[in-house]
């Protein structure tokens, strides 16, 4: 890694900011690990990616995809709007953010709230995009050991 400022806008270079957690340190925070996950698109870090989306919903996420939207698009910035922590046993929380990128149809913007959760010191995304089949009273997804219904169906919308 070089000391060029880390595509997530921070201004610190890569390896002060999303470097570290890309090289194994885990985020603190839910916004931290969208800052880091911004970044591993930029970078091209699929499996990254992959790692740091829930556990449950992994097998659901299209990599040729991902790697080619990274791959094929310039990363123009990335603004977080907010950061919400919500609590709970585990932990969850939304960041609400717009992404920058040009690629050859020309500049995007997306701006997204995601919502995460925390499970044994990691944070992970939920994926909107990935269907999970978890009835109300299933185990939760998230392996927090609670049913489905008191933790995280209310981040699955």
């Amino acid at each position: 890694m070089n000391n060029a400022p880390c595509p997530c806008g921070s201004e610190i270079p890569l390896p002060q900011c999303c470097g570290r957690f890309h090289d194994g340190q885990r985020p603190a925070n839910a916004e931290m690990l969208m800052r880091s996950r911004y970044s591993a698109y930029a970078l091209g870090l699929v499996d990254y990616l992959v790692q740091t989306t829930l556990p449950a919903q992994q097998a659901g996420l299209d990599r040729q995809a991902i790697s080619a939207w990274s791959r094929n698009s310039e990363w123009l910035g990335l603004e977080v709007e907010s950061h919400e922590p919500q609590g709970g046993n585990p932990a969850h929380a939304y960041v609400t953010f717009a992404a920058h990128w040009r690629d050859a149809q020309g500049e995007h913007s997306h701006r997204e709230r995601s919502a995460f959760v925390e499970h044994n010191g990691h944070w992970f995304f939920i994926d909107p995009t990935v269907q999970l089949k978890a009835g109300r009273n299933d185990p939760c997804p998230c392996a927090s050991g609670q049913k489905f219904k008191k933790c995280c169906a209310a981040y699955f919308s």
